[in-house]
């Protein structure tokens, strides 16, 4: 789980809860061209404990971004007698606004995500690029958008992560639903 120290004395942690969840960090990530990844941590300082690439560039994504309110759903084969819990199911299939768009895989953080990590670790809540010097890649810059998500965990075969609004007035702008069917 956390493996950087993290300071004990946060500063109002469950303000702004739609739903009675815990809060945890997102982080959308990827090269304008290439297929966008998604972090989930703890907090900014702790590891991920889960990576997914979406097979949706960063670049579309960030399109349907600007349009309004985007939903990603995440949906995988319910296996009977199975007991693994749902953030460690390894592929899935991709829907977002409700269209299919491919398949979500889970993996390890690669060094170039724990890279991002790291570069991103006191950034809590914004969107920008990293510059391509700083990537090392060829690809360009690195877009990302990082926001605190409020996870609801529905059933062992269901949750969601709410992204929070740090003005707290409007509804999440994006929401991203686990849920395994069958």
């Amino acid at each position: 789980m956390c493996k950087i120290p993290v300071s004990l004395h946060s500063s109002r942690p469950h303000d702004n809860h739609i739903h009675g969840g815990t809060r945890m960090t997102g982080t959308l990530f990827g090269y304008r061209k290439a297929r966008v990844n998604l972090a989930i941590q703890e907090n900014s300082k702790c590891l991920p404990i889960l990576v997914l690439e979406l097979a949706i560039t960063t670049g579309k994504l960030l399109q349907e971004m600007g349009v309004g309110l985007v939903r990603i759903a995440l949906e995988c084969e319910k296996k009977p007698g199975e007991k693994i819990k749902i953030q460690d199911e390894p592929i899935w299939t991709l829907f977002c606004n409700g269209k299919k768009s491919g398949y979500g895989v889970k993996r390890e953080p690669t060094d170039e995500d724990l890279m991002v990590m790291q570069t991103l670790h006191p950034v809590s809540m914004g969107a920008g690029v990293i510059p391509a010097e700083a990537t090392e890649n060829p690809d360009g810059e690195l877009a990302y958008m990082r926001a605190h998500f409020e996870r609801v965990v529905n059933s062992r075969d269901s949750e969601t992560y709410y992204m929070m609004n740090p003005d707290g007035n409007s509804g999440p702008e994006l929401s991203i639903f686990f849920v395994r069917v069958g």
